[in-house]
């Protein structure tokens, strides 16, 4: 009998250190998508961040109807230039949704810049035909952050 014994003690043994690695790969997972989450967020935030700003720049420049054609070539593309910075850190780190979704706006923005940059101004049609393509592809992209953080989802029940 006392192999028994030995014998239900390494199995013990054995069942006790494959949960614990189990727990352990399971925690390093939620670890890990945690901070996936969390880095996407940051950046995602700093996305919409860097495009607000320069909309908000092209919307004052093509309200301002002052400034000659070269100051607002400089100023649109001025204004525009942090967002390719942000923009390549989308490519590697955001979701592929997310990824074709910005760059859609990206690009409905950036004709928005070249409109407020040749000097439209904002009561024309065709700045106020861009923004609205812009404002589009920005809530399709909002809606796709929201899908891949999981804004939308049910929070879990603690028990």
């Amino acid at each position: 009998m006392p192999w028994t014994t030995l014998a239900s003690a390494v199995v013990g043994a054995l069942i006790a250190t494959a949960s614990a690695v189990l727990l352990d790969r399971s925690r390093w997972r939620r670890e890990q998508d945690d901070r996936l989450i969390s880095a996407r967020r940051a950046l995602y935030s700093e996305y919409l961040a860097c495009l607000s700003q320069a909309r908000n720049d092209f919307r004052s420049l093509a309200r301002n109807q002052t400034v000659d054609l070269a100051g607002r070539e400089r100023s649109a593309r001025d204004s525009f230039a942090p967002c390719y910075g942000v923009r390549y850190q989308m490519s590697i780190t955001a979701a592929s949704n997310v990824f074709a979704a910005s760059e859609d706006a990206f690009r409905r923005l950036r004709d928005v810049r070249d409109l407020a940059a040749a000097g439209t101004l904002a009561e024309d049609e065709a700045y106020s035909g861009g923004r609205a393509e812009y404002e589009a592809a920005l809530t399709r992209l909002r809606d796709a952050m929201r899908l891949d953080l999981g804004a939308d989802r049910e929070p879990a029940v603690a028990r």
